[in-house]
């Protein structure tokens, strides 16, 4: 297993950790769990296309009547505030999760994350949150658009019964029977669908396939390629 040569510039820099996949894949919990280990802030890209999404939805509730100038306009009440050790996305500096986890934005957000400029939008404002930090970055286009030189770059896949099950357990907080798991493993592989532009492996990102490991299994395997690469 190899990770991407650098020049002695880019060593420098603080460690960025770029983690992409599929939605459902665990990113985002992975990467918390793997910047609380390293020590490094973590920044969820995914956040702030739901603040926008949500931000739309408080505009238009419509999101038939959607376009990018107006998304973008909504989104002007999106803040991204510094943690101790993560970034968190505001709606008019309040925090705003059960919202931007809910149903409406979960169902609208892959609209907006199609939008060119929203894309660059976001990748901007997760670029500034990770100037001059060492950072765990997750989301789309990690490590092709926003960050191609991180020096860790992982690509997180499962198989999509498995990702639908993981997030049922942690929606319901129970184990969901087979039909629940079928239903959602439907619209996990629509949403892959979608997304396919947006969830691309860059080329020297290393592939981990998390279907049979458990959670700690995976941190430990990131943490293991960041740790090397900070020797």
């Amino acid at each position: 297993m190899t990770l991407p040569d650098t020049d002695s510039a880019e060593r420098r820099r603080p460690l960025v950790v770029a983690i992409d996949g599929p939605a459902a894949s665990g990113k985002s919990s992975t990467a918390k769990w793997v910047a609380s280990e390293l020590g490094f802030r973590h920044v969820d890209s995914g956040a702030l296309y739901r603040a926008a999404t949500a931000a739309a939805l408080r505009a238009e509730p419509d999101p038939r009547r959607w376009t990018e100038d107006g998304v973008l306009a909504a989104a002007a009440i999106v803040t991204l505030v510094p943690g101790e050790r993560s970034f968190e996305a505001r709606l008019e500096g309040a925090p705003a999760e059960e919202e931007l986890r809910g149903s409406a934005v979960t169902s609208a957000v892959s609209l907006v994350a199609k939008m060119p400029r929203v894309r660059a939008w976001v990748n901007d404002r997760v670029r500034a949150a990770a100037e001059g930090h060492a950072v765990v970055v997750d989301g789309r286009d990690m490590g092709t658009a926003v960050f191609p030189k991180a020096r860790v770059k992982i690509f997180l896949v499962a198989d999509p019964w498995e990702r639908a099950k993981r997030r049922l357990l942690q929606r319901f907080e129970r184990l969901p029977t087979e039909a629940e798991i079928a239903e959602e493993t439907d619209a996990l592989v629509r949403r892959d669908a979608k997304d396919e532009a947006q969830t691309q492996r860059a080329s020297e990102a290393v592939l981990i396939d998390t279907t049979y490991l458990t959670q700690r299994e995976q941190v430990e395997r990131i943490v293991a390629l960041a740790r090397s690469v900070m020797r």
